[in-house]
């Protein structure tokens, strides 16, 4: 695959390689570093962590019109938020 190939497209599946594709793979590995900073005992940077995460997961769910994928999501967001309003 030559960079001329590659295409972000989040509408398109048959591109290269699609922009909720890089997005998903970022979002996750964001996710996987809030689990990791929670075990360390890494707050606030964890929930930090996890708000990213968590944005780029509803992106996805967005990009591929999932409506399963954005609520999950869009719930995790609003108890992460409504959790870090109330313990500051």
């Amino acid at each position: 695959m030559t960079v001329e190939n590659v295409v972000l497209n989040p509408l398109n599946p048959e591109s290269s390689v699609s922009l909720a594709f890089v997005v998903k793979w970022i979002a996750s590995i964001i996710q996987i570093l809030g689990y990791a900073a929670t075990g360390f005992g890494w707050a606030p940077w964890n929930l930090y962590l996890f708000i990213v995460g968590v944005i780029g997961w509803f992106a996805v769910g967005f990009f591929w019109k999932d409506k399963a994928i954005m609520l999950i999501h869009l719930v995790a967001l609003g108890s992460m938020t409504a959790g870090m309003i109330t313990q500051s």
